[in-house]
């Protein structure tokens, strides 16, 4: 008989026991609502005891949530047709906002993710989307956080742009316009080295004038250097100073031959006469 009152009572406690403690972990924070209405009062990790039956507790994960944007086609400013996804890093700064102030947080950040990724690509030229992802990446964060941490208690933390899928005819005008740039890079680069090498060509070129001997000695070192080839013929080049010798002797002939003249004028070789002897 006694045994009989016990039992259900017994049962009875733990079932209110149990449906007025709730465990609530480290990354999250209870919001409880009694009758409907909001309790003032923020349960923190670990277990909390509320009224059975009556109180209503919402977890809210104060961990940061990681999550991707659909790839959005879009048209930048300079008219190019392409396709943009990304990936948004955001946490709950005010679980009440976050409950209260909008209906299932996540979709209302993936919305505005969406809308304002759009948005930015249409303000952006083609260029400045793939050479300057930052200023892309701060402008998409300032877009998203503005509507949605004072009002739903939502901090976004960092925005970034995965991909950009262009038309196949775009990446095609793209290579060919980075070959030409390179091609371009390329000639400037070998017109530079050969104007370098010119100029260092002409200055040993001035030296070796300067000094005779030297530019024997180059003559010497190129037969030296064709000679290890192991060549069956060798050609040796004619020695440059016999041709200046001749070059001077050549010079000063007529100059000897005006100074015998008197006066420095030509004077004609007498011809020679003819005897004529009778028959």
């Amino acid at each position: 008989m006694f045994a009989a009152i016990i039992i259900p009572i017994v049962l009875v406690i733990l079932v209110l026991l149990g449906t007025g403690v709730r465990l609530v972990q480290q990354y999250e924070q209870g919001i409880v609502l009694r009758f409907g209405r909001l309790q003032p009062h923020i349960r923190q990790p670990g277990l909390q005891l509320m009224v059975p039956f009556i109180d209503r507790m919402r977890k809210v994960s104060m961990q940061t949530v990681v999550m991707g944007i659909p790839a959005q086609g879009a048209i930048t400013r300079d008219n190019v047709t392409l396709t943009v996804d990304a990936v948004v890093y955001y946490r709950v700064i005010d679980p009440v906002k976050a409950v209260i102030a909008v209906q299932h947080y996540p979709t209302a950040v993936s919305q505005v993710a969406q809308t304002s990724l759009r948005s930015i690509i249409g303000r952006a030229d083609l260029d400045t989307l793939l050479s300057d992802r930052d200023q892309i990446n701060a402008e998409l964060k300032a877009v998203i956080d503005a509507p949605t941490e004072v009002p739903w208690g939502i901090h976004i933390e960092r925005v970034e742009v995965k991909d950009v899928a262009l038309p196949e005819g775009m990446k095609r005008s793209m290579s060919r316009q980075a070959e030409a740039e390179r091609e371009r890079r390329a000639r400037v680069i070998a017109a530079d080295g050969e104007f370098q090498a010119s100029s260092k060509l002409a200055q040993a070129a001035a030296a070796m004038s300067d000094t005779p001997g030297a530019l024997q000695l180059r003559l010497l070192q190129t037969v030296v250097d064709v000679a290890a080839e192991k060549n069956s013929t060798l050609v040796m080049p004619f020695p440059v100073e016999l041709l200046r010798f001749f070059e001077r002797a050549t010079a000063t002939e007529p100059k000897a031959a005006r100074a015998d003249t008197p006066n420095g004028q030509h004077v004609p070789a007498p011809s020679p006469q003819r005897t004529i002897e009778p028959v």
